[in-house]
């Protein structure tokens, strides 16, 4: 059984034409979506997967309806491959019910695995050269001016023992966490107990 699956991103957006589309092809059942391809949870897609059974096919208008990335896809595909469930695209040469389809997803999946371990390489050289240079990385310690200065502030109060924690952080409109951090980038000795 052919089953449609037809998304647009928002709710302005027409499905008719990736419908008629997918009736043309043959879909006995169309799985309608109005979600970001972004969205994690689409209960449309769930829903027709949980449907589907060994033997059907899904049709889709093209891969970027069904996927959120290239790595989605292809985990998307390989789940259903699993499940003895195929996946053909109308825009797409890929239909994964024949040997041809598999063998151009699979190369999808090799170039999109390749890429991951491109960015993957290039981030550890790009590290390794910035080491190398003495490059510092990471957060640069250490806090900004105006930082700075609410915190000469908050040193000031705090030892002068008239106000407590919550009510220095209260004047100074920070959390009393940060409140800490400024505190000990002073070098100021924090009192395990303060009575106010």
């Amino acid at each position: 059984m052919k089953i449609g699956y037809a998304r647009v991103s928002n709710q302005d957006q027409n499905l008719s034409l990736q419908i008629d589309a997918l009736k043309t092809a043959g879909c006995g059942r169309i799985y309608e979506e109005k979600a970001s391809g972004a969205k994690a949870d689409r209960p449309a897609l769930l829903q027709m997967i949980d449907h589907a059974r060994e033997g059907d096919a899904i049709v889709i208008w093209k891969l970027d309806r069904l996927g959120r990335s290239l790595a989605h896809l292809v985990q998307l595909v390989s789940d259903l491959e699993h499940k003895g469930i195929g996946l053909i695209s109308l825009n797409d040469p890929i239909d994964t019910t024949t040997a041809q389809g598999r063998l151009v997803f699979r190369i999808f999946a090799s170039l999109a695995e390749f890429e991951r371990e491109q960015i993957r390489e290039r981030t550890v050289a790009g590290l390794t050269s910035a080491r190398r240079r003495g490059q510092q990385l990471g957060r640069p310690e250490g806090i900004s001016e105006s930082a700075q200065h609410t915190a000469r502030v908050a040193e000031s109060l705090y030892n002068e023992g008239s106000f407590s924690v919550k009510q220095i952080a209260e004047k100074l409109k920070i959390s009393k966490s940060t409140l800490y951090e400024y505190l000990r980038h002073r070098g100021v000795t924090i009192g395990a107990v303060r009575a106010k």
